[in-house]
């Protein structure tokens, strides 16, 4: 039944689950892509790469969320949004903008 939600429903019930995730385990993350900001961009647009991100995720997220959403939801749910995944993946050692 969940596996019907739209894309939108599917990122309201994910993003923060998934942000807490990327926060927490950066260190763990970051090897995966390469470890620097470069790296983490060129493996984004590699789907293994990012897939083996959203596998190492999806044990992470809640109980309560994993009964609801299946792992092959989420890898796509992790596929579809991986600009979203390298913004905070990154967050921290972005310049800040300056205008």
């Amino acid at each position: 039944m969940q596996e019907t939600l739209n894309p939108s429903a599917l990122s309201d019930k994910l993003a923060a689950p998934f942000n807490a995730i990327l926060c927490r385990h950066r260190a763990s993350l970051m090897p995966m892509l390469g470890g620097s900001e470069t790296a983490a961009r060129a493996a984004l647009s590699n789907d293994e790469a990012v897939r083996k991100v959203a596998v190492f995720c999806y044990p992470l997220l809640p109980g309560i969320v994993r009964l609801a959403i299946k792992e092959h939801t989420f890898i796509g749910f992790v596929m579809n949004n991986r600009e979203k995944l390298l913004v905070r993946l990154t967050g921290n050692m972005a310049p800040a903008d300056h205008a």
